[in-house]
């Protein structure tokens, strides 16, 4: 499953957003189905499948916890997630604290991209501007990102 695309959508009054149905066939997930809202970087929402959540969970696990940076982090992240249902019209809700976190709660209208095995969430206007800064440095994020030498890939 490797999710892809941007979706612009719009967040009603329940705070709940509409997940496409591309992405729902990717996922496999239907009516009922379990997914995960949590914090993500830069300002976003990560939204996981289930099986996505329990893969972090492993890889999390798999690192020191006498490290300070890990435990804070699944400290942060595992307090925050929440456990969301989609519903007969593809939607979840996303709960008010973590709305108000990515500053959606402001806003009629949201960016759901796929990154691989999870999406995010993003408040329009936050995605605008992280998209503008960062597409102007496209390659040099590349050449480091696929970089042996570098924390990247």
């Amino acid at each position: 499953m490797t999710l892809t695309g941007t979706y612009i959508r719009a967040i009603d009054e329940k705070l709940r957003v509409a997940i496409p149905k591309r992405l729902r066939d990717a996922l496999s997930c239907g009516p009922g189905e379990v997914l995960y809202i949590a914090p993500g970087t830069d300002g976003c929402l990560a939204i996981y499948s289930q099986q996505a959540f329990v893969q972090l969970g492993q890889r999390l696990a798999a690192a020191s916890p006498n490290r300070r940076d890990v435990r804070a982090f699944r400290r942060l992240f595992y307090a925050q997630a929440q456990r969301t249902e989609i519903d007969r019209q593809g939607r979840v809700r996303v709960p008010a604290e973590l709305a108000t976190l990515c500053g959606l709660d402001a806003q009629k209208e949201a960016v759901l991209i796929g990154v691989d095995d999870h999406m995010e969430l993003w408040a329009a206007e936050n995605w605008r501007q992280y998209l503008a800064a960062q597409q102007a440095q496209y390659d040099r994020v590349a050449e480091t990102a696929f970089d042996t030498n570098s924390e990247g890939l």
